[in-house]
């Protein structure tokens, strides 16, 4: 429809327009309102996304429902947005009847405050009316008042981005996005009548269940199976929240049933799985997750879903199965461990030293001109900041904020010690230890290593690196270093080195030749450390064969 000339609206355009706003009113949940709501604003008004963001009972705005984009959906449904930074915004920009934009001229003050935000990227408009990235559109909803007027509380508001024909919203535009929040609102309203009225039948049926032979059927085998079960609400404002749980569910997680009737799984999850659970819990399925127990700590669940109905087309409920697998996860983890970690001295392997240099570096010395050209898609933000909907610009010259928070990594001046701080590579290659493999066999060259990694390990800081590359080879990453603390750091180790080794009864004594090398952006993790051989082998040839052992 945005893309036809104003006055001259097509029918099929109000068509479709009619249409969205009856399937608002026929949905059977306030879930499925909402997503309808947001739905509806891309399908029949002509934006690229959307979000429904609605008012909780303690007056902060919950995002209910998102369209446009899958990545953001996953991000922001369910994160909260204070409600005085959205009286802010509402208060401030252009008054288009009860729609508030807010041009990029003045956004930006809004970039920090705790409203879910998205972030974009593009040009300046070329024209008067074209959109920009950071504009920003609201359509608040308010409960319906006397007469058709919107006059009441407010309910929630719609935020939009991205009109497909890349142009503010004209007469006909903006009338019909307020008329579109209106009907959403009666909508809305009606949802949330039918969710009280609809929990009100499942008291009264649980009440009539009570004198059924098949309920105490159901709770002998709820209550005395061997792994946890729980019921949780499915839908309404209430969804998820545990009405009911076995003992081996409370004794898994050190919580007594009364209390666990106060939570949600979302309110148990670890937060770096709740996004599992949030694609998991839906419509039924299955997940591996983190649950936390009374005394804080965390234990690994298998934790499959069943959707079932209380009775023919009634309301619905979660049946949760939860599974203790954390001894299964720990064979896992260990592994895991054992893929990244050398197998006789216990530090980690050549690859996994690689995976942590890298993981410092990036390969360009400056960022993208655009978080498009740095990923190959838009800038959807999947791992930081969230989405306001209007398009607001974010990040900086020193990081992708919202991606990696990345901090370049520079190299100190070598030329002068100015004080500089910078990734020291050390790279250490043992002198004198082929003669003692030769000599007293491959256990006693196995002692010499596994000593020199403890002394390795004993000598650095905690959170730097120590790695065995292979054979007698190990490398240090350590952070935060400046020249002269770089080679203070490999005399001391050095030194540790070369005192005597217990191995296969005897005192057997290597030296040490050191190599420092300097990681910085643009350098791959293979070219740091051939820095950093390259330097010890310097460093080797530069001592006379015969003081290397002593060091």
């Amino acid at each position: 429809m945005e893309t036809e000339s104003e006055p001259y609206v097509r029918l099929a355009s109000l068509r479709q327009l009619h249409q969205v706003m009856a399937d608002m009113n026929t949905a059977r949940s306030l879930a499925d309102t909402l997503q309808t709501v947001a739905d509806g604003v891309i399908s029949a008004l002509g934006y690229e996304m959307a979000c429904v963001n609605l008012v909780r009972p303690d007056g902060d705005l919950v995002v209910a429902a998102f369209s446009g984009n899958s990545a953001a959906e996953a991000l922001i449904t369910g994160r909260v947005g204070s409600r005085d930074s959205w009286e802010r915004r509402l208060g401030m920009g252009e008054k288009w009847g009860d729609l508030v934009f807010i041009p990029h001229t003045e956004g930006w003050v809004l970039d920090d405050d705790d409203v879910p935000q998205w972030y974009t990227d593009g040009p300046a408009p070329r024209f008067e009316d074209e959109w920009h990235p950071s504009d920003r559109l609201f359509a608040p909803m308010y409960t319906p008042g006397i007469s058709g007027s919107s006059c009441g509380e407010l309910l929630g508001v719609i935020s939009v981005d991205r009109p497909r024909n890349g142009r503010h919203p004209g007469a006909w535009g903006r009338e019909a996005l307020q008329m579109y929040a209106f009907q959403a609102a009666i909508a809305i309203s009606n949802a949330r009548l039918r969710a009280n009225m609809q929990r009100a039948l499942v008291r009264l049926e649980r009440e009539q269940q009570a004198l059924r032979a098949s309920e105490e059927s159901f709770r002998q085998a709820f209550e005395y199976a061997p792994s946890g079960m729980a019921i949780a609400e499915m839908g309404g404002d209430q969804h998820g929240r545990i009405l009911r749980s076995n003992d081996a569910l409370c004794r898994l997680l050190g919580r007594p049933a009364s209390a666990m009737r106060r939570y949600s799984f979302s309110d148990l999850v670890h937060p770096e799985d709740i996004g599992t659970l949030l694609r998991t819990s839906a419509e039924g399925g299955r997940a591996e997750l983190r649950l936390g127990r009374r005394d804080g700590t965390y234990v690994w669940v298998s934790l499959r879903n069943s959707v079932v109905a209380d009775a023919a087309d009634g309301p619905r409920f979660l049946l949760t199965h939860v599974e203790d697998i954390e001894e299964r996860k720990r064979r896992e983890l260990q592994l895991a461990h054992r893929a990244s970690h050398d197998a006789l001295t216990g530090l980690p392997n050549s690859a996994e030293l690689r995976s942590r240099l890298t993981s410092r570096l990036c390969r360009r010395s400056g960022e993208p001109e655009s978080l498009d050209a740095a990923y190959g898609h838009p800038a959807y933000d999947v791992n930081g900041h969230g989405f306001d909907f209007a398009g607001a610009t974010g990040g900086s010259s020193s990081s992708y904020d919202g991606f990696d928070h990345h901090v370049h990594t520079v190299a100190p001046d070598e030329s002068r010690d100015d004080g500089a701080k910078g990734l020291a590579v050390l790279f250490c290659d043992l002198d004198g230890f082929k003669s003692i493999n030769d000599r007293f066999g491959h256990n006693a060259g196995d002692a010499v290593l596994i000593e020199v990694a403890r002394r390795l390990s004993r000598g650095v800081r905690d959170g730097d690196t120590v790695a065995r590359l292979g054979g007698d080879e190990f490398v240090i990453l350590a952070d935060g270093l400046g020249q002269a603390d770089a080679q203070d750091l490999a005399v001391r180790l050095r030194n540790e080195i070369i005192q005597p080794i217990r191995a296969e009864g005897r005192a057997v004594r290597v030296g040490a030749s050191f190599g420092i090398g300097w990681a910085h952006c643009g350098m791959t993790a293979d070219e740091v450390l051939k820095s950093a051989d390259e330097r010890m082998y310097v460093e080797k040839r530069s001592r006379p064969k015969a003081h290397r052992r002593a060091g």
